[in-house]
């Protein structure tokens, strides 16, 4: 089983795929359905708004469930996701980039016609392959390169800040959050800054695409934005090997000419391909959920303002309330059980990472937002064991700085009342997409020069 297992990577496509999955939910939406799966609607606007109450009940009554509209059995449980997440041989990650909905015919033609060169890489390749690539990759990912940067990210925040400090009112999301971790990122591997909100415009879709239920136009769409964006991403490599930066990628080029064995072209193409969408789009839907929670509750925005060293603990506990990828996905290489659960072999197995982080049993008082909690960095935001985020320093960095700079320069801020919240409708990421604040400005404690300081 496992050996089939290579072939389930991002592109994969079956003939007859797409309408034979249309046809089984609309009929599995037709039959009775019982416990904990006949009220799983993750597509639901009430469930996007607000997934925890559904959570809080399923850990009680049905911890593992088979939902057979979405064709996967549902993991509820911390302890239960930690034993999953450490058994890499049995739950595999080959379809942790799979499409939730098999694409299309006429976007798989496309993407054929693109010739993308998609290949699994590192969040969904088998764990020999994995370790190798993980150990190389990851040990470049150094604490020099990544606090190299925090005068230029510094920086970014707060031109951004003064673009909109003396208006009294802001979308966070859409004037701050959305571009600030691209440009991030890109300053990391070494990529102009100009490039950086092109790239995330194109990459815009994919979690929607990707990880939703989108339409056939939606499909077709994504298709030709990616293949702009795999084009701009060889380029960024082929210069890169004409001159290497002294940045991440210019490491990884120099590590390759050195012993071209150690991984292909291609291979780095898709490294750089992934954390250009992985590196900014989670830590811009993780920064906006956490705000909004804080924002909720002044006394807990209040106590970051008062002491700032909280803020390192505050962006743990930001990626515990409400995590941006608040599900994970596996594929069983054997029959097993989770929880006491026969889970057949060749079963896709969904962790919900946001039901683990709110588990009663290892948070206490989990709906509370607690910059003090002194387990906070035991969540599950950024994957566990092995495939425990390789880029979490970086996004850690970011959201420190971002919180360092709103809160000394926007103590006052405040949400805007009764706005309603729109998330991103996706089966695995969850981000609020615009965020209402609003201030006094003639409170403002240091009203223009934040860019200097």
């Amino acid at each position: 089983m496992a050996e089939n297992l290579k072939d389930l990577g991002m592109f994969q496509n079956v003939e007859g795929e797409y309408e034979a999955y249309q046809t089984r939910r609309a009929e599995m939406a037709k039959c009775p359905m019982h416990g904990m799966a006949a009220e799983f609607r993750p597509s639901d606007g009430e469930y996007l708004k607000d997934p925890y109450r559904f959570f809080d009940k399923a850990r009680t009554a049905e911890p593992v469930f088979y939902s057979p509209i979405e064709d996967m059995f549902i993991v509820m449980k911390y302890d239960l996701m930690l034993d999953i997440f450490k058994d890499v041989e049995t739950f595999s990650a080959a379809v942790a980039r799979h499409p939730v909905q098999p694409m299309c015919p006429a976007a798989a033609a496309e993407r054929d016609r693109q010739n993308i060169g998609i290949e699994p890489c590192l969040v969904d390749e088998s764990p020999e392959t994995h370790r190798h690539h993980r150990r190389i990759f990851g040990n470049a990912f150094t604490p020099k390169r990544v606090n190299q940067i925090e005068g230029q990210v510094r920086g970014i925040v707060n031109r951004y800040i003064d673009a909109f400090i003396e208006d009294g009112n802001a979308d966070l999301v859409g004037q701050l959050l959305y571009e600030v971790p691209a440009l991030a990122i890109f300053i990391f591997l070494g990529a102009k800054d100009e490039d950086a909100v092109f790239v995330k415009k194109l990459g815009g879709d994919r979690a929607l695409v990707n990880f939703g239920w989108p339409s056939e136009d939606d499909q077709i769409a994504m298709m030709g934005n990616m293949a702009e964006h795999w084009a701009f991403t060889q380029k960024l490599v082929n210069d890169a090997y004409e001159n290497p930066g002294d940045n991440y990628l210019g490491d990884m080029v120099r590590m390759h000419k050195e012993d071209p064995s150690l991984f292909t072209v291609n291979y780095l193409t898709n490294v750089m391909f992934l954390m250009q969408f992985a590196g900014h789009e989670t830590t811009t839907q993780a920064s906006a959920n956490g705000i909004k929670a804080m924002l909720e509750d002044r006394e807990q925005w209040e106590k970051l303002v008062a002491d700032p060293s909280l803020i390192p603990n505050a962006v743990e506990e930001i990626l515990r309330i409400d995590t941006s990828i608040f599900a994970w996905r596996r594929i069983a290489t054997k029959d097993t059980q989770i929880g006491g659960v026969d889970i057949p072999a060749g079963s896709k197995i969904m962790m919900m990472l946001g039901s683990g982080n709110h588990d009663e049993d290892f948070f206490p008082n989990p709906s509370q937002f607690d910059p003090e909690r002194p387990n906070a960095k035991k969540h599950l935001g950024l994957g566990h064991g092995a495939h425990f985020c390789m880029g979490a320093p970086l996004a850690r960095l970011e959201m420190r700085i971002m919180l360092e700079e709103l809160t000394r320069r926007l103590p006052h801020l405040q949400l805007v009342k009764d706005q309603d919240y729109e998330y991103l409708p996706t089966l695995l990421f969850r981000g609020v997409q615009h965020l209402q604040v609003e201030w006094d400005v003639a409170q403002n404690p240091e009203p223009n020069g934040g860019a200097s300081s």
